[in-house]
């Protein structure tokens, strides 16, 4: 009897409990949901994280970035059941020894030279580009989302991959960087020889500090994906860009072969955009031959708060708010891109 009021007893409670079920526990349930996609790390979304290391907008560098995101500046978001990794950085913070610019970009741990090479791929889009700036200046209003920089020698980039937003303007323009190799002991004559993806290159700037050029019409969009492959094979860079509504577009450039080894040969553009700065070095025979190289990937904010009288390329007179991280974010004075794939590894023969 004992036992048979027990079990009486144990079904009484069951009933009841299921008499007084909150009527909230479906939401409790999506509230538990959404706190595990919170917990979610940028590793989870594209796994090759443990290939990369990454320095900060606020100038934190790290090494194991399995499990790894900090607020603000490196983490996962979901959109529509899309989970993406957020790059952000503000226009002014602390960045690397070779740059002025701040930056949230991933840096590959394995290097290699151009006659070996690797492939990095990516799929993202840019949310937002600082809205301060000088119109004249043509890093104004910029990020670069995916490059090579090399690791000896003058430590110079062979491919910068822009997008470019000016104010007002619902299109920007996705354009790729080549940087000579310069002949020689100084690297002071260096210059960026831009190619237009969709929309403009970077040549294209204001008549004033606050006239800003006309829209371009095959532009992309803040917020609209779009896709880049870069494939170095054989000393050879393949470049592939692809995005919904618009022309593929594919490049290819000798890393072991330079054009532009005389005065003769700098192209125009550059006797115009570099003018102000007397920038008009010439590039060594080999170009980047031999020279170690690696992949960068994420937001590498072009932004700066430098007097654009001292320089009309790069110093972008931005606003800073005296290099406060929320006050920036706060104005606009940031850049944020998301990545929702992205792959790094071996070159590959683009014939197969």
């Amino acid at each position: 009897m004992k036992k048979l009021a027990l079990t009486l007893l144990s079904f009484l409670a069951i009933v009841a409990c299921k008499n007084n079920t909150d009527p909230n526990s479906e939401t409790i349930s999506e509230v538990t949901t959404e706190n595990e996609s919170a917990t979610k790390y940028p590793s989870d979304v594209i796994p090759f994280m443990d290939e990369w290391k990454i320095l900060l907008g606020d100038g934190t560098s790290v090494s194991d970035l399995v499990n790894y995101k900090k607020k603000d500046f490196f983490y996962v978001e979901n959109e529509n059941d899309v989970d993406w990794v957020v790059y952000k950085t503000p226009n002014s913070g602390v960045t690397s020894r070779t740059s002025s610019n701040t930056r949230t970009e991933l840096g590959q741990t394995k290097h290699w030279i151009p006659e070996v090479g690797g492939k990095l791929t990516g799929t993202l889009k840019v949310q937002h580009v600082s809205t301060s700036g000088d119109a004249r200046v043509a890093a104004s209003y910029s990020v670069v989302v995916g490059q090579i920089h090399s690791d000896e020698g003058h430590e110079n980039e062979p491919l910068k991959i822009f997008y470019k937003k000016f104010p007002g303007h619902t299109k920007g323009s996705v354009f790729w960087n080549y940087e000579i190799n310069t002949a020689g002991d100084d690297n002071s004559g260096r210059w960026d020889l831009s190619t237009a993806v969709w929309g403009d290159d970077m040549s294209v700037v204001g008549a004033s500090a606050d006239e800003y050029p006309l829209e371009p019409e095959d532009g992309i969009a803040l917020g609209e994906e779009f896709s880049y492959e870069i494939n170095v094979y054989q000393g050879i860079m393949y470049l592939t860009f692809t995005s919904d509504g618009h022309d593929t577009k594919t490049f290819t450039k000798s890393l072991l072969e330079s054009e532009f080894t005389t005065k003769e040969a700098i192209p125009d553009q550059i006797w115009s955009l570099y003018a102000s700065i007397g920038r008009d070095g010439v590039e060594r025979e080999n170009a980047y031959a031999g020279e170690i190289n690696y992949f960068k990937q994420g937001a590498y904010n072009q932004t700066n708060g430098k007097n654009p009288e001292d320089n009309m390329v790069w110093s972008t007179g931005s606003e800073t708010y005296g290099g406060d991280i929320a006050k920036q974010y706060a104005n606009g004075s940031y850049t944020e891109v998301w990545f929702k794939e992205a792959t790094v590894g071996e070159g590959t023969d683009p014939n197969n």
